[in-house]
């Protein structure tokens, strides 16, 4: 199996943008939409009741769900983008954690586990001269040193944001909220900080010498 090469790798295929975010969203959607409609889907296929609350289903399913994004997104391009395969991964470990000791505590933390591991791997690198970002986003932009140290940097920290604010959610607030937060909260915070570093990316943006031409 291949993963995602360095940056400027000529062989890299890539999916269409809108591709690329149904099978990034899509198993949330999933998701989301299995324990709003839990217990409506139990009772048209009754097996599935033996899996108890509908978070219970939606785990089940998300797990599914991001097992076919993967696998889809490995058989268009050969290899399998960084943070949707760590992801990916944390979820079936926390889920299948979820579903045997039906505890729905291990998917609420999982999250918080990605977005630690994230943010930790993002500025670990920096401190050793490293801008792992750049191995991620490459295909989007292309960026001098400095703008990827700085937009690392920028992205470990809100890694780490997202953790703590999944962890107030989660906490404080009822599985249902946490669910729908998840889906609709988490996701319009990401794109208003990710629009955030348009200056910056355009700032240390890197001129295809070509297309100048």
């Amino acid at each position: 199996m291949e993963f995602e090469h360095a940056p400027n790798d000529p062989t890299r295929q890539e999916l269409p943008p809108l591709l690329k975010l149904a099978l990034e969203l899509g198993p949330l959607g999933v998701f989301f939409l299995f324990n709003a409609r839990g217990e409506q889907i139990a009772q048209l296929f009754p097996a599935l009741q033996s899996l108890g609350k509908p978070i219970f289903l939606a785990t089940a399913a998300f797990m599914v769900a991001i097992t076919v994004s993967l696998a889809v997104s490995y058989w268009l391009t050969r290899r399998l983008p960084i943070m949707p395969m760590v992801t990916g991964v944390v979820v079936l470990v926390f889920g299948a954690l979820t579903l045997w000791l039906h505890d729905d505590l291990f998917i609420k933390l999982k999250p918080t586990i990605v977005n630690c591991l994230f943010g930790a791997v993002l500025l670990g690198g920096l401190a050793f001269g490293k801008s792992f970002l750049g191995y991620v986003f490459d295909s989007a932009f292309k960026l001098s040193e400095e703008g990827w140290r700085k937009l690392t940097f920028r992205w470990g920290i809100f890694f780490f944001v997202l953790a703590v604010i999944n962890e107030i959610v989660w906490r404080n607030f009822s599985t249902d909220f946490w669910v729908s937060f998840k889906v609709f909260g988490m996701m319009p915070i990401t794109l208003v900080f990710t629009l955030t570093q348009l200056p910056l990316i355009q700032r240390y943006a890197i001129m295809d010498e070509a297309k100048e031409d």
